[in-house]
């Protein structure tokens, strides 16, 4: 005898997720982690199979030693975010349910500065190595992440903290904006960036 599942449906469907569906958590998959791993892997993979152009002018010491800068910038974001998040003792799996909503530390600056600081260390990384995979890499894997983590994560946060995270997204930017005190606040809807 076959007894039909008795558990009750993902709370989070696959995008486009409707706008309470994914209260009780974002994703089902830790997508972050994997995009950029998977970018890293890549971009890596093919930078020794078949090593993309890279002009001459930008293999100098300058612009490998900027990108050696930009790489640890980005990992001094990603450390930043992370014990940011440990000292409010909150969840940082982003497939995970959020415990609080932190607008404290980098977090103040970006919404999301972990995902910012994955993509300066593949960008830092790519000009460290001279490896234009990397650069492509990271842009797509920002690209990818935006869309498939943290519109989503978005829409969970504003679910579970409703004003209180309407009033942190209308003050901070999605990505990178120091300049967002003195532009207008974004329509409301999930969508915001």
């Amino acid at each position: 005898m076959i007894v039909p599942d008795a558990t009750p449906p993902d709370p989070c469907p696959p995008d486009p997720c409707p706008p309470d569906a994914c209260a009780a958590r974002p994703n089902r998959l830790p997508w972050p982690p994997m995009i950029y791993g998977g970018a890293l892997a890549a971009a890596l993979a093919l930078g020794a199979l078949a090593p993309s152009f890279w002009p001459p002018l930008l293999a100098g010491p300058a612009v490998r030693g900027g990108g050696a800068v930009v790489a640890g910038l980005g990992l001094g974001l990603d450390l930043w975010a992370i014990v940011t998040l440990h000292r409010a003792r909150t969840n940082i799996l982003p497939h995970r349910a959020a415990d609080r909503l932190v607008t404290s530390g980098p977090f103040a600056l970006s919404r999301n500065p972990i995902y910012l600081g994955n993509t300066l260390l593949l960008l830092g990384l790519g000009m460290a190595l001279a490896n234009g995979w990397l650069l492509a890499a990271a842009l797509l894997a920002a690209l990818a992440t935006d869309r498939l983590a943290a519109r989503r994560e978005e829409r969970h946060l504003a679910a579970k903290f409703g004003a209180a995270f309407d009033a942190y997204a209308a003050r901070v930017p999605r990505w990178i904006g120091w300049w967002r005190a003195s532009t207008p606040p974004p329509p409301p809807g999930p969508d915001r960036n």
